[in-house]
């Protein structure tokens, strides 16, 4: 095995899909599978999963995989007329020949480029030309990066509007054991109510039933607290001013048939989003967003992170 290949490996996963894998010689490690541009596994150095994915995931195109990090592309959930969450996740990625330049004293060396065009498919539901590129890095310290770059390639002159999220499904012990920091006294709309809006009254998201909620202009430091793990995720986001908080709870998992019955004890979605406020692109113009997450002692809550520990790498 070469030098490089100790970090990026590109073999066949379920059902012969296509997948990379990234290590980290700290012993951190990833999955992305080509069929939509899926991180499906991001492991620590104990080989502990951090990422959920649901156990009757399905890897039979085209229906889009139930966990790991889902990109929703151009559209999130329902805002808008597109299929839900738009066409990205079910889409066929390839590897990028010629990937932006990136800083030249990073040190990642496990990463992978992706990219995804327009195709005529397209047309039916979304007649747009379109380069959608994304870096999934794994950082020294075994931090997951996701880097997306969306250019309108329109040739007729017309912009393109669209919604985004990397669609996060962090694995925890036990939802009702688990907090999320950083979201505090902030608006949001409720999915569950038609999109109302509401301000966030405790000092903390806790849960104890089914919870979609889209926050609005969000800091750019969200902590997810796992009280049972003694492990807090730290996920920082560039460009994208949106949070997405959801957690299906028992009746809902019911209902959703890639999903165990008992799962959603497990699961919990933050998404960095950006939804309230579209993103219009004209001909030539090229929108970035970005997603770091860190596995971090849970004695840090995100008030009090140790910036040596967490730092936010281009």
């Amino acid at each position: 095995m070469s030098r490089e290949m100790k970090y990026v490996q590109q073999c066949m996963g379920v059902n012969g899909l296509e997948k990379i894998i990234l290590r980290e010689v700290r012993g951190f490690s990833a999955e992305v599978y080509l069929y939509g541009a899926q991180v499906t596994s991001w492991k620590n150095d104990l080989g502990e999963e951090l990422l959920f994915l649901s156990s009757k995931a399905s890897f039979k195109p085209p229906k889009s995989i139930r966990g790991g990090i889902p990109i929703c592309f151009p559209q999130f959930s329902n805002h808008g007329s597109l299929e839900h969450h738009g066409f990205a996740r079910n889409k066929f990625w390839t590897l990028d020949p010629n990937p932006p330049a990136f800083p030249t004293n990073s040190t990642n060396k496990a990463f992978t480029d992706l990219i995804l065009k327009h195709s005529e498919d397209d047309n039916k539901s979304w007649p747009h030309r379109y380069e959608f590129r994304l870096r999934v890095a794994l950082g020294p310290a075994g931090d997951l990066m996701l880097t997306s770059r969306i250019r309108n390639t329109n040739t007729d002159g017309k912009p393109f509007t669209f919604t985004f999220a990397y669609n996060t499904y962090f694995y925890v012990t036990d939802i009702s054991e688990v907090r999320i920091e950083g979201l505090e006294t902030l608006d949001y709309l409720d999915n569950l109510k038609n999109k109302e809006r509401f301000t966030e009254q405790g000092d903390a998201i806790t849960f104890e039933s089914e919870v979609d909620k889209v926050y609005l202009s969000t800091p750019t430091k969200i902590a997810i607290i796992d009280h049972e793990r003694k492990r807090t995720f730290v996920l920082r986001k560039d460009g994208l001013p949106d949070a997405v908080v959801w957690n299906p709870w028992d009746k809902k998992a019911k209902t959703i048939p890639d999903l165990g019955d008992n799962e959603y004890k497990h699961m919990l979605c933050v998404q960095a989003a950006c939804v309230e406020k579209p993103i219009t692109l004209k001909p030539g113009e090229e929108w970035k967003g970005r997603q770091e997450i860190s596995p971090v002692p849970s004695s840090y809550c995100s008030g009090q992170l140790d910036p040596r520990k967490v730092l936010f790498r281009y």
